[in-house]
């Protein structure tokens, strides 16, 4: 088994433990950018969009009464199967596809939008995901990126990317903002619009997410309280009874065309 074929394999084990869990997080669940998704997007009543690595469904549901069609896709079908349970109470246009973001079973030139939340951080290579995305999309089709990022700074970049090992195995890494500009740039994407967030977590919530013991979530802990004072300020460190409360992370939007 290649290095990604096993990180994959980690994603669909772990999102197949916690489907339920991801339709219920508040993280993924709320946020003012699933109201700015349509907003920035401007979808037209006859376009098709994909939603790749839809996890527990939340933009295909969102996008589903603004476009002709939504495709949601994942790479793990017990989740699919939960966004779909989750999506179908209220929208029966929106189709489901057990698919690999990294190669994508469609035409070239299938879809006027395609759209990427909170997931691409589990992608061994999110460049090749951007060339995919490319070619699905027709001349002019518009990219919508969301994703948790780290900046250009080496200590801290590895502090929160082993954070996020501690706590999801399934995690292979949060990118810098301009690796992902130039896979952007190489795939033939144009910069449109785009913003950059602090994200809070509830961090007892957040933690237990995905651990699989107490005794992880005391190794994630510890990993952050033993950071020194540059790396806790850069991860919004709240303490409440002498324990962590809450943490923040990075997160960025961007919405592109394909030229």
């Amino acid at each position: 088994m290649t290095q990604f074929e096993d990180a994959k394999e980690k994603v669909k084990d772990q999102f197949a433990r916690n489907a339920e869990q991801y339709v219920s997080s508040k993280t993924h669940a709320n946020g003012d950018d699933l109201d700015l998704l349509s907003e920035w997007l401007q979808l037209k009543p006859h376009w098709k969009v994909l939603d790749v690595a839809t996890g527990g469904g939340h933009v295909a549901k969102k996008l589903a009464p603004f476009a002709a069609s939504v495709t949601a896709v994942d790479l793990t079908r017990r989740m699919l199967e939960t966004a779909r349970n989750f999506i179908s109470q209220q929208s029966d246009h929106v189709g489901y596809v057990v698919a690999d973001a990294e190669n994508l079973p469609f035409l070239d030139e299938s879809f006027d939008a395609v759209t990427c939340r909170i997931a691409a951080h589990h992608f061994p290579n999110p460049g090749q995901f951007v060339n995919e995305a490319a070619r699905v999309l027709k001349p002019g089709g518009r990219l919508l990126l969301i994703d948790n990022v780290v900046p250009d700074h080496d200590s801290i970049d590895d502090f929160v990317n082993t954070l996020e090992r501690l706590r999801d195995e399934s995690h292979v890494r949060c990118s810098r903002i301009r690796e992902w500009e130039e896979w952007m740039k190489i795939a033939g994407f144009r910069e449109l619009k785009s913003r950059i967030r602090k994200k809070a977590f509830d961090y007892p919530t957040w933690v237990r997410r995905t651990a699989r013991s107490e005794e992880q979530v005391e190794a994630v802990s510890n990993h952050i309280l033993q950071g020194n004072d540059e790396m806790r300020e850069y991860c919004g460190l709240v303490m409440k009874d002498g324990a962590i409360s809450s943490i923040h992370i990075d997160e960025w939007m961007v919405m592109l065309e394909k030229v």
